[in-house]
């Protein structure tokens, strides 16, 4: 029998892990399987070695593993393989598959404008700030750069910029610095899926440049095209 197994980030925020979830119990109604379950990378539970022990004890042969993540960094790319070599010698006669992180996808491009229309300012002659997590793999720097190229082409603005809070820069302090010389107005989006004690951390680093134009939008987010891009990457896991 065929299960799915949807693996989060995680947070130490209560509201991110209840938010993950609430968005999760909506996609699963869009999946017709029987056999469906929620788990977590870190900082939450079940972890990814419990969410697979549940599918299994419900009757699961294959299992099709679904990261809930933007873009392919070492999570995507280390740490959940190795959990699911390490499955795949536990239960040898179940079938493990895995799938493909959100990636670049013109519905998340759509929802960064939204963030950005959420604000009720004007984005003419406006420039973009997109601020990244981070990580060390320069893949995601390639990709989040591939995003900021498609919104500003495609919304017109006058720059769309990149930074990162960790991990291979450019920083997000390296970037304010550049802004002390440039008056334009510029929204700030973080590309995360919950902020949490992140987006805080983006507030205390802003103290200082009130009169800089500078507009915090909401991040990215759980909204109805998130969802839909994640529906299209589980029916190209499954195959359906």
């Amino acid at each position: 029998m065929q299960a799915i197994l949807y693996i989060a980030h995680g947070s130490r925020v209560k509201a991110g892990v209840e938010q993950a979830v609430a968005f999760l119990q909506r996609v699963q109604q869009e999946i017709e399987l029987p056999i469906q379950e929620i788990c977590f990378l870190e900082l939450a539970e079940p972890t990814i070695a419990e969410g697979i022990e549940c599918c299994i004890q419900r009757g699961a042969t294959a299992i099709a593993i679904m990261p809930i993540l933007l873009l392919a960094a070492q999570h995507a790319k280390h740490d959940i393989p190795l959990e699911i070599e390490q499955a795949k010698i536990q239960y040898p006669t179940v079938r493990f598959t895995y799938g493909k992180p959100l990636g670049v996808h013109e519905l998340l491009i759509d929802t960064l404008q939204a963030r950005i229309l959420d604000t009720h300012y004007t984005t003419d002659q406006a420039n973009v700030l997109l601020i990244g997590r981070g990580s060390s793999d320069p893949a995601v720097k390639l990709d989040l750069a591939k995003i900021a190229t498609r919104l500003r082409d495609k919304y017109a603005y006058v720059a769309v910029d990149t930074c990162f809070l960790y991990g291979t820069g450019p920083t997000f302090e390296e970037w304010l610095q550049q802004k002390q010389d440039n008056d334009n107005r510029v929204f700030i989006v973080p590309y995360l899926l919950f902020t949490g004690i992140l987006r805080q951390s983006i507030t205390k680093r802003l103290v200082g440049y009130e009169e800089k134009n500078i507009i915090l939008c909401e991040s990215l987010g759980y909204d109805d095209n998130v969802k839909k891009a994640l529906v299209e990457r589980i029916h190209e896991l499954l195959q359906l």
